[in-house]
């Protein structure tokens, strides 16, 4: 069996790349079924425009879906920021303390436009295709370049 946290600390990244990111939420914790824990995680994503640009983005209940262009920042350190900075502020407006990340995440780097197009449509495609809504626009918590 392998151990994660040394693969994750040998992850490598380039600057201007495209990466798509999964994270989720510590015990899939439905987390964001909560409206002013979404926000939260919703604001965090625009303030990170310092370190990426977002193409698009979709908070599910339990987990997050992230497309973006790096800058001039690592991999490891925008997930750091994003999951420090989204578990301090959930915390404090839930009163609670403690994790609300799993560890680990899940990333892929995409390598051509066609495949940047069609990652964006799949992650925007979430909540329709989980069934959580019967059309893209009735769910509040997502956001994408190519539709704005």
């Amino acid at each position: 069996m392998h151990d994660s946290s040394k693969l994750l600390a040998h992850r490598f990244s380039n600057n201007n790349q495209f990466y798509s990111v999964t994270i989720c939420c510590i015990n899939r914790a439905s987390l964001f079924k909560e409206f002013g824990n979404a926000c939260i995680a919703a604001k965090a994503i625009v303030d990170m425009q310092n370190k990426v640009n977002t193409i698009c983005y979709v908070l599910m209940p339990d987990h997050l879906h992230w497309l973006f262009q790096l800058k001039d920042c690592s991999l490891a350190n925008v997930i750091k920021i994003f999951k420090s900075v989204t578990t301090v502020k959930i915390n404090k407006l839930n009163e609670t303390t403690g994790k609300i990340w799993q560890q680990n995440y899940f990333e892929h780097q995409l390598r051509s436009e066609k495949d940047l197009t069609n990652q964006a449509r799949y992650i925007v495609a979430n909540p329709l295709r989980t069934g959580i809504v019967k059309s893209v626009g009735q769910y509040p918590f997502w956001d994408c370049i190519y539709l704005n």
